[in-house]
C-alpha cells in the first residue's frame, strides 16, 4: 500500500520552509492589488518544483519512472496551496496543464524547444481547452484550424485560461477542429500556439470571486497562423490528449483543496484556543469544537484519497497500475477534497464570526478561493459521472 517516503518528508519540510518564507509574507497584499508574482516563478524553478515530472534531459529532476515524481508534485502543490491557493494553482497548471502536454505528446524539438525555460521558471505555459460555449462539453470546441500549405490558420476563442498571460508566457496549447472524423464527429487536435504570434490576443483579466494573484485569461484567435508542426501530438487525437491532461490535473486540484482543509483545521484550532467569550476559550463549547473535529476527518479523509490516487498514478507510470484505476481514484479524491474544502472554509468562517468576514484574516481569502475547486478540471457533476461510468452503472 502506499506511504510517504522519508525523502517526501524532507522534500515537504523544503516547499514549506519556501512557502514560509517566500509566499506567506505577501499573498495577501498581491491579493489586494491582484498582481501576479513573475519574480517568484523562477524562485519556485530553482527549487525544482516545476521539474518533478520531466526528464534531466530536459532540466527536470526525473530519473526513472520509480521516483515518486508526481507525489512530490501533489507534496509541492498541497504546501503551496496551504499558504495560497492561487500561488498553488500556478505550479498546477504550470506543470499539469502547461508543460505535462508538451512533454508527453511533443516532438523532439518541441520539448527541445520549450520544455528547458518551462522546467527553470523562465517562462509559463497555458491550456486552452474551456470556450466561452464549451466548458464541461469539450466536445463542442467551436476553434477552428485550418491547414492553409506549411501553416494552421486558427479562429476562435478560448475562456478562462491560467498562466495565459503573463509577462513569460511562452506558448498556449489550444485544442481545435481541424476536421470531420468518418463517423461525421469533428476531428480535434491540439495546436501550439507561441506568445505573441499575430493574431492571437490575450483579453483583460478576469475580474474573479477569488484566485486574484492567480493570472486568467480569454483568448481570441483571429486568422492567427502557426507553422504545421506546432501540431501537438497525433492528428484528430487532441480531444482524447487533453482527457488524459484532466485525469492528472484532478489529482493535483484534489492536493490543492487538501492543503486548504489543513489550513482551515489550524486556523480554527489555534483561534479557538486564544478567542474568549463569556471568560472561557470558545473551542471548550460543543459547538465550535465538534465542527473542528469534522475539519479533522476532512483533513485525514483528503489525505488518504489525495495519495492514494498520486501513488497509482506512479504505479500506473512505473507499469503495474493501469489507466482505469487512476481515472476512478482521481476523480474520487477530486469530488470529495473539493467539496471538504468549500465545507471547510464555511466551518472556519463561523470558528472566527466576525473576523472570519474580514479580510485581515486569512479565512476570508480561502473562503472565497474555495469555490473554483469544484468547477475546474471537471465540475463535481462531471466526477460523479466519471465514477458511474468506473462503476459500470447505464450510461445514456
Amino acid at each position: 500500500m502506499f506511504e510517504l517516503s522519508q525523502d517526501h518528508q524532507d522534500f515537504r519540510a523544503l516547499v514549506r520552509q519556501f512557502a514560509a518564507e517566500e509566499v506567506e509574507p505577501h499573498v495577501a497584499q498581491w491579493d489586494r492589488d491582484s498582481h501576479f508574482p513573475t519574480d517568484l516563478v523562477p524562485r519556485m524553478g530553482d527549487l525544482g518544483l516545476f521539474g518533478l515530472v520531466v526528464p534531466e534531459a530536459f532540466g527536470g529532476s526525473l530519473e526513472d519512472s520509480d521516483g515518486g515524481s508526481f507525489t512530490n508534485l501533489c507534496i509541492a502543490i498541497e504546501e503551496l496551496g496551504y499558504v495560497d491557493q492561487s500561488i498553488g494553482i500556478t505550479l498546477s497548471a504550470g506543470v499539469g496543464l502547461g508543460i505535462n502536454p508538451i512533454l508527453t505528446y511533443g516532438t523532439a524539438e518541441q520539448k527541445q524547444r520549450f520544455l528547458p525555460d518551462l522546467v527553470a521558471g523562465r517562462a509559463l505555459a497555458g491550456f486552452g481547452l474551456t470556450e466561452p460555449d464549451a466548458g464541461s462539453d469539450a466536445g463542442a470546441t467551436r476553434t477552428r484550424a485550418t491547414l492553409d500549405g506549411a501553416e494552421w490558420t486558427v479562429n476562435g476563442a478560448k475562456a478562462f485560461i491560467t498562466n495565459s498571460g503573463t509577462d513569460i508566457t511562452s506558448v498556449v496549447t489550444v485544442t481545435a477542429r481541424t476536421g470531420e472524423g468518418a463517423d461525421g464527429r469533428p476531428e480535434i487536435s491540439a495546436i501550439m500556439i507561441p506568445s505573441g504570434t499575430p493574431g492571437f490576443t490575450v483579453e483583460a483579466p478576469y475580474h474573479k470571486l477569488g484566485w486574484h494573484i492567480s493570472d486568467t485569461h480569454g483568448l481570441t484567435f483571429d486568422n492567427c497562423r502557426v507553422p504545421q508542426e506546432n501540431l501537438l501530438g497525433e492528428r484528430g487525437a487532441g480531444f482524447k490528449q487533453f482527457l488524459k491532461t484532466l485525469d492528472d490535473g484532478r489529482i493535483a486540484i484534489s492536493a490543492l483543496a487538501l492543503g486548504m482543509i489543513r489550513r482551515m483545521l489550524d486556523e480554527s484550532v489555534a483561534y479557538s484556543k486564544t478567542r474568549t467569550a463569556f471568560g472561557k476559550p470558545i473551542g471548550i463549547n460543543q459547538g465550535v469544537a465538534f465542527p473542528i473535529a469534522d475539519l479533522a476527518v476532512m483533513a485525514e479523509t483528503a489525505t488518504v484519497l489525495t495519495y492514494k490516487a498520486a501513488w497509482l498514478k506512479d504505479e500506473q507510470e512505473a507499469g503495474r497500475r493501469s489507466v482505469a484505476e487512476v481515472k476512478k481514484a482521481a476523480a474520487i479524491a477530486k469530488l470529495y477534497t473539493s467539496e471538504a474544502a468549500v465545507t471547510a472554509t464555511r466551518i472556519a468562517t463561523q470558528v472566527f464570526g466576525g473576523n472570519g468576514f474580514m479580510e485581515e484574516y486569512p479565512i476570508a481569502r480561502f473562503y472565497r478561493d474555495a469555490k473554483i475547486l469544484e468547477i475546474g478540471e471537471g465540475t463535481s457533476e462531471v466526477q460523479r459521472m466519471v465514477i458511474g461510468r468506473h462503476l459500470g452503472l447505464p450510461q445514456g
